[in-house]
């Protein structure tokens, strides 16, 4: 069994006092919660989006809007909610006082000077060979956040139409998904967003959610406006389903980065590699359908997460380009394998640093910032040229499956000039015996050998 040190960044004002508070206490909490002890008859903000059909895409559904919506989603809602938690002091530190500036070199990479996000938090054995883990409610969750740091209730409409409801109540049978703010923010208006809250989800990309957050970057409509998630084993710090999201107006280095096509599914997905960059993943975009996309990438996550590959993805372009990135860095980091002079800048390579977002916590590391030291750290991050090749073969199983023509998917990654260990890998999920198989992974070791 793998065990790392951890200090997770602590993400509610609550998180800190749970484990000294939780004995003394009786009835009601006293800190008007999500919990059940707290929630009946709660009333939230509730923002209904207009939800994309399984046969329409995105812009069909903007073709057919006659109005304006009732309230800008980024700017009036999720952007002014947050001005507003600031003014009232719920956040930790003033992430907008953070210095930032953009490394000199070909890919840009983002440092910023964030000396708050790592004090006052509470130490905690964090088991990193584990991708999926029972939920606890004995540990911090979501559902022990205060009803004030959470900004709205963000649900489909049942009829078509975009709506506002100021002061809703809330749906406890049915378990709302709710925006909440990240205390210890990265960046200028970061939030979690929860899916079904209520379900205390484990932390796993199941088709529902990951389709959640994709609508939510549509909603939002602005390119500047990323959603991230973290595995268990790739710097989730906490067991309970949830995205994170921040407004950053500067293009990412990996969203810069040049691709090669590997293939397209008969849905319209597109999936290629990322080249020259520090970090191997592959890259979605397009599709038929929003549904589309999302069902290709959530089967991708659903097949690293049966088979224990940590990993991370970035939601880009309003939710039209997507980012999948197994990981190994938690793992070489338990073995010993990293070097100390990375592990002294205690930084923790989750979705944003690996997309280009170097969020550090010493000065010196800050002025001393370069191209050369950024890649150093994310080429720790990135599998090996032989294990990404494996675990591309394991992802174009699991989503072959989907694609209506079985054999698509082998031949134009034959094309692509995938390894032949790996393509051979591919063939056999095409074939209807063997579709959809996964080969399993063990606790001891991350990846497939």
């Amino acid at each position: 069994m793998l065990r790392i040190k951890r200090v997770p960044t602590v993400v509610s004002n609550y998180q800190k006092e749970e484990a000294e508070e939780g004995a003394r206490r009786r009835g009601g909490c006293g800190r008007n919660c999500l919990n059940k002890c707290c929630i009946e008859g709660a009333n939230l903000p509730l923002y209904l989006f207009k939800s994309v059909s399984k046969t329409e895409t995105a812009k069909v559904v903007l073709e057919k809007e006659n109005s304006e919506p009732p309230v800008a989603f980024l700017d009036s809602l999720l952007l002014g909610e947050w001005e507003d938690r600031m003014q009232r002091g719920l956040f930790r530190y003033d992430v907008t006082a953070c210095e930032t500036k953009v490394i000199p070199g070909e890919y840009g990479f983002i440092a910023q000077l964030n000396e708050g996000r790592h004090l006052k938090k509470r130490p905690t054995e964090f088991r990193v060979d584990k991708v999926l883990q029972p939920f606890d409610g004995n540990k911090f969750n979501f559902t022990k956040v205060g009803q004030e740091e959470v900004l709205f209730q963000f649900e489909a409409s049942q009829d078509g139409e975009v709506q506002f409801f100021p002061n809703a109540p809330i749906d406890v049978e049915n378990s709302p998904s709710v925006v909440a703010i990240n205390v210890s923010p990265i960046e200028y208006g970061h939030v979690l967003l929860i899916p079904r809250v209520l379900e205390c989800l484990p932390q796993r990309i199941d088709r529902d959610s990951l389709l959640l957050a994709l609508q939510m970057a549509a909603e939002a409509g602005n390119r500047y406006f990323r959603l991230g998630y973290n595995s268990l084993g790739a710097f989730a710090t906490i067991n309970h389903l949830h995205f994170q999201a921040y407004y950053l107006a500067m293009l990412f280095p990996i969203e810069k980065a040049s691709t090669k096509k590997m293939t397209s599914m008969d849905n319209g997905v597109l999936i290629s590699e990322l080249l020259k960059y520090p970090v191997r993943g592959l890259v979605f975009e397009g599709g038929n359908a929003i549904v589309d996309l999302s069902n290709s990438v959530s089967d991708a996550c659903i097949c690293l997460q049966e088979n224990n590959i940590p990993y991370n993805v970035l939601i880009s372009d309003c939710g039209k380009r997507i980012f999948l990135l197994p990981q190994c860095y938690a793992e070489k980091q338990a073995l010993g394998e990293v070097s100390a002079e990375l592990l002294d800048t205690q930084v923790n390579p989750a979705v944003w640093e690996i997309s280009g977002h170097m969020v550090l916590k010493r000065k010196k590391d800050y002025e001393e910032a370069s191209e050369e030291n950024a890649w150093r750290l994310l080429a720790e991050v990135s599998l090996s040229e032989e294990r990404f090749q494996e675990v591309s073969a394991l992802i174009f199983e699991a989503i072959s499956c989907g694609d209506i023509a079985n054999g698509n998917v082998a031949e134009n990654l034959l094309e692509a000039g995938v390894k032949s260990q790996a393509l051979e890998e591919v063939n056999n999920a095409v074939n209807p015996s063997s579709c959809c198989t996964f080969v399993p992974g063990t606790q001891e070791c991350l990846f497939l050998r």
